[in-house]
């Protein structure tokens, strides 16, 4: 029997007074979350609201006075934004930043897990890195097998490197299976914990219209998945800014269509800057790539094989030494000496430069053949810009009419999260994969192992196995019989009646077990324990949000 919240509150009635309680506390229907804010001077005015109760909470000589509702959603309140321009949520569960693939992953597992969580996510859709910020041309880079998310595999006539719309395509798909519905146009502002109520709260503002409604989560569990790539990295470069040609970031990149018969400047050689040079070069520009550093180039198959699917099979069995050792033997049998041509490969080998500083290696797709023909110009370091022209280091002047900077991407943790235990300042956990996606006070991060989306798998599993566990333990009372659910809240008040001290944060989970019990099927007498419980709850909740 799933009880209104009109049933615990007998004494409730319809609202008439002309001064309306201070606040108002409303929980979603599904009683997964609470919102509590001040009431508005005309609230009650509201037609759409107008099925409204107020409740007196009285312990000891404190006597409080709240006004409850139960919305269908909670979230759509969309008609009463000049009402909610400051709020208040209880999440009864986890709250996860982040609406890209590590985010939905560990939602999708909290789901199997039987865990409620709120999703925020700063744009207006899921995967925004994917769907806004990456070029048309872009395909997974690793075999399908390896970049799909937990539970739920890519479809069978995907091909074996999906294009960047199919992958869109699945994520989709993936969040409409597991019911994920990330509260969108919410920009996470700062993350807290708070030590006195046990709590995390998490303030946002919201990116959507010309009003600015300010939000703050209240949660046991925080997990954050915004990844690797949050924020872009814009190089200081002398000059710059007053370059008169075309400046702009990777992220902006779309085609090379734009760029047809002109002079443009990569300043980047990782995976985005190899890309975007080849697809220059197919749009008919003349590319000029900036190669500052060593990297590594590996071929993207061997014999038919995918180069990471070898050294994932190899590294079954062997050191990562002697793995790396074997692909810079594969790389240089398949791609010749590429020194010669300006490419340089870094002392440690493709796999521990990974491991130690989350520098990938550049899987070819065909940008080496260009760089071989003179089609991809590959030259040396940047000293400063003019207003047509750049100097590189070793003096040379070139006429350039646009610069794509492929400088790649940071994280944005450091600038809301206030935390310093299991975040670094680089935005990066400070323990090595695979021990850095669980921290203290219930903060968690998934997507930042460096190991791509089968890391960011592997740490959602473990994320949401770990809620999980705590989550079933602290609410199996739910199972057992109403005649033990009664003696639990009989117990409890003889603990409350004998003067001890009463620490919510117990029970603070809340988890509205109250409304899974038959309250009808409950002695009198704990019917009423029982809805002065819910009140001491609510009370609780108010002392904290309020602060």
């Amino acid at each position: 029997m799933h009880l209104s919240l009109s049933s615990l509150m007998p004494s409730t009635s319809p609202y008439l007074s002309p001064s309306p309680p201070p606040f108002i506390l409303i929980l979603s229907k599904d009683q997964n979350s609470a919102l509590l804010f001040p009431t508005p001077s005309n609230f009650y005015s509201q037609s759409s609201l107008n099925n409204t109760n107020t409740t007196t909470v009285s312990i000891k000589q404190n006597t409080f006075e709240l006004t409850f509702l139960v919305m269908e959603n909670l979230f759509r309140l969309a008609d009463h934004d000049e009402f909610f321009s400051r709020r208040c949520v209880w999440v009864n569960g986890p709250v996860i930043v982040g609406a890209g693939p590590s985010g939905l992953a560990t939602a999708a597992c909290l789901r199997e897990q039987g865990v409620p969580f709120v999703v925020l996510e700063r744009a207006e859709c899921i995967a925004s890195l994917w769907q806004k910020r990456t070029y048309d041309r872009l395909k997974l880079h690793l075999p399908k097998q390896f970049c799909q998310l937990p539970k739920l595999p890519f479809p069978e006539d995907f091909p074996e490197y999906p294009t960047k719309r199919q992958f869109i395509e699945y994520l989709e798909s993936y969040a409409k299976h597991f019911e994920i519905n990330p509260q969108f146009n919410e920009c996470v502002q700062s993350a807290r914990y708070d030590e006195t109520s046990g709590l995390w709260r998490v303030k946002t503002v919201s990116t959507a219209g010309s009003t600015r409604n300010e939000i703050e989560y209240i949660c046991r569990w925080l997990v954050v998945a915004t990844g690797e790539n949050a924020e872009r990295v814009m190089p200081e470069i002398e000059g710059l800014n007053e370059f008169c040609g075309g400046v702009s970031h990777a992220c902006e990149y779309k085609s090379g269509e734009k760029f047809t018969g002109k002079k443009v400047l990569v300043v980047g050689c990782g995976n985005s800057g190899m890309e975007v040079s080849l697809d220059l070069c197919n749009h008919n520009a003349s590319p000029s790539m900036v190669v500052r550093s060593s990297v590594h180039v590996l071929p993207k198959e061997v014999l038919g094989k995918s180069t990471f699917e070898l050294a994932v099979m190899m590294m079954k069995w062997l050191p990562l030494w002697l793995v790396d050792k074997l692909l810079l033997i594969l790389a240089w049998l398949v791609l010749g000496n590429i020194e010669k041509y300006g490419l340089k490969r870094p002392s440690m080998g493709p796999l521990e430069l990974k491991n130690e500083t989350g520098k990938t290696p550049v899987l070819d797709l065909g940008a080496l053949a260009k760089i071989k023909s003179g089609d991809i110009k590959v030259i040396p370091g940047i000293k400063r810009f003019t207003r047509n022209q750049v100097e590189l280091v070793n003096g040379e002047k070139l006429d350039v009419d646009s610069v794509v900077l492929a400088t790649g991407y940071r994280s944005n943790v450091p600038s809301w999260l206030q935390e310093g235990e299991l975040f670094s300042k680089n935005g990066f956990p400070k323990a090595a994969s695979p021990h850095g996606w669980k921290g203290n006070a219930g903060l968690y991060a998934v997507g930042f192992s460096r190991r791509g989306l089968s890391g960011a798998s592997s740490d959602a599993m473990k994320i949401a196995q770990d809620i999980g566990t705590v989550w079933k333990a602290e609410t199996k009372q739910q199972k057992k019989r109403t005649t033990a659910f009664a003696l639990s809240v009989e117990c409890f008040w003889e603990i409350v009646d004998s003067g001890a001290f009463y620490n919510p944060i117990l029970n603070i989970q809340l988890n509205f077990w109250l409304f899974e019990t038959s309250i009808s099927e409950l002695p009198h007498r704990t019917q009423q324990r029982l809805i002065k419980t819910f009140h001491l709850h609510c009370l609780f909740l108010l002392s904290v949000l309020i602060g």
